[in-house]
């Protein structure tokens, strides 16, 4: 098939742009592995949910020095 007909101007650009994003999935497939840290339990304890995070900032008004 003729690649110019078929709107492929440049087929250099074409492969490279093809190696390109198959690195880039094979990157993100690879940092996906690692990002799974560990299987959620199936514990059905009736405990109430944690309540983390950074409560009480409010105005942040003892930060000395911040000036």
């Amino acid at each position: 098939e003729d690649l110019y007909k078929a709107g492929v101007i440049d087929p250099t650009k074409v492969a490279k742009t093809a190696l390109t994003n198959a690195a880039s999935v094979a990157s993100l497939l690879l940092t996906t592995e690692a990002m799974i840290a560990d299987k959620p339990s199936d514990d059905k304890g009736g405990s109430a949910p944690s309540m983390g995070g950074m409560g009480g900032m409010g105005g942040m008004g003892g930060m000395g020095g911040m000036m």
